[in-house]
């Protein structure tokens, strides 16, 4: 991967049913480990879907070195990956099905370093299990561990250090600290807990014009 990567979104806008989440909102995002911080219903999910894909602008628009969600949105998804907290969508699969469907979404996945993280989190012998009998913190390590091995120019990680050991937390903070200094990478992650980790940009919705 290339040096940095940056993400430009420009007069973003993004509407539930019931209410207005962005209405304006420009950001750019460069390399390294961005913090996304706001109070509770700011929008900080939504920003990161948007910014993965999952969902889409109603106006506006997200490009990652200049690919744009929309126009451009295989090219995007490939150089993104969101990982979320919520439960597993694919519940017949195996976890090792699980990280095989998403292997060959990412054929330039590092599989030695999967291999590694998942020993690091101590889930290497889950491969077999459903997904569905995974635990909270099981499954936020597999995806953890999936994402920390994908080549992904942007990285969205939502409460990354929710249902995580304390072991588990110093791994994923050793894991986010080299890739941020590597400068190959975006990486956005929300979190309640003050993060210790630098160099980290702060990006707080509830300063943001855009924000209502």
């Amino acid at each position: 991967m290339g040096l940095n990567p940056s993400v430009d979104v420009e007069n973003l806008g993004f509407h539930f049913a019931t209410r207005s989440v962005f209405l304006g909102l420009n950001l750019r995002i460069g390399p390294g480990l961005t913090w996304l911080r706001g109070r509770n219903g700011r929008g900080k999910t939504t920003l990161l879907k948007l910014l993965g894909g999952a969902l889409a602008p109603s106006r506006g628009h997200i490009r990652l070195d200049g690919l744009d969600s929309d126009k451009d949105a295989l090219a995007y998804r490939r150089l993104s990956f969101y990982c979320g907290g919520e439960a597993p969508a694919l519940d017949w699969l195996t976890a090792r099905e699980w990280l095989e469907l998403h292997l060959a979404l990412y054929p330039d996945a590092d599989r030695d370093a999967l291999g590694r993280h998942l020993d690091a989190f101590h889930i290497a012998n889950v491969g077999g299990q459903p997904v569905t009998g995974l635990s909270l913190g099981q499954y936020k390590k597999l995806q953890l561990a999936l994402a920390l091995a994908l080549p992904a120019r942007l990285l969205l990680v939502d409460e990354p250090f929710n249902g995580l050991d304390t072991q588990a937390v110093g791994v994923l903070e050793d894991e986010l600290a080299r890739r941020a200094h590597a400068g190959t990478s975006c990486i956005v992650l929300t979190s309640h807990l003050d993060l210790q980790l630098a160099p980290t940009t702060t990006l707080d919705l509830d300063a943001q014009p855009g924000v209502p």
